[in-house]
């Protein structure tokens, strides 16, 4: 039913699928599937890519493909209309592939640091160090804490989708988000107070 899941770099359509292509995916039609992938993968790849910086791009593709297996065998019981819209529903079970990918191992941070090509070489300089220092400080998040400051910052879910995709109430939402935020507080002033070689 599925090809390979990659990296689709941005993808057109940030928007829902219609209820009646869900229908028709979780009856197998097989071109109601591809656009199911074709609609979330862009979001799958980019929260698998963030959780599990560092693992290499086959593990990336590997969990973005292994939750779209997943979402194609839950997909029937998923309900229109419910709680949670079907891309909160799809992130969450990326986000718990990934946490279960971060658990089996500790990964070793490999963050992008490309900057623009019309920065000068001191602002590229310092765009290393602060990108450098935020992958870090996700990096030493527990996983769970992690998830939850990603699926905020970076994919805009709010407290309760949150909640909802980790399965923990309101309160530890808050909780985790603010431990999240303090962490990369705290490594920003860590970075901010070194003192300058040159």
């Amino acid at each position: 039913m599925l090809g390979a899941v990659r990296n689709p770099g941005r993808s057109p359509s940030e928007g829902e699928l219609d209820d009646h292509a869900v229908r028709r995916a979780a009856a197998g039609d097989r071109d109601a599937a591809r656009r199911l992938v074709e609609t979330y993968q862009g979001r799958v790849f980019a929260l698998a890519s963030r959780m599990l910086a560092g693992r290499g791009r086959a593990t990336v593709e590997d969990t973005a493909q292994d939750t779209f297996l997943q979402v194609f065998r839950r997909l029937a019981g998923w309900k229109p209309g419910g709680r949670a819209k079907l891309s909160t529903w799809i992130l969450t079970i990326a986000a718990r592939r990934a946490i279960d990918e971060l658990r089996r191992h500790r990964p070793t941070l490999v963050a992008d640091l490309e900057a623009p090509g019309d920065a000068r070489g001191d602002d590229r300089a310092i765009r290393r160090e602060l990108v450098a220092a935020i992958e870090r400080a996700l990096h030493d998040l527990s996983p769970e804490l992690r998830a939850a400051f990603l699926l905020r910052e970076y994919h805009g879910l709010d407290y309760a989708e949150i909640a909802t995709a980790l399965g923990i109430d309101l309160g530890t939402v808050k909780s985790r988000l603010s431990r999240a935020r303090a962490a990369l507080r705290e490594r920003l002033a860590e970075l901010a107070n070194v003192p300058d070689a040159g």
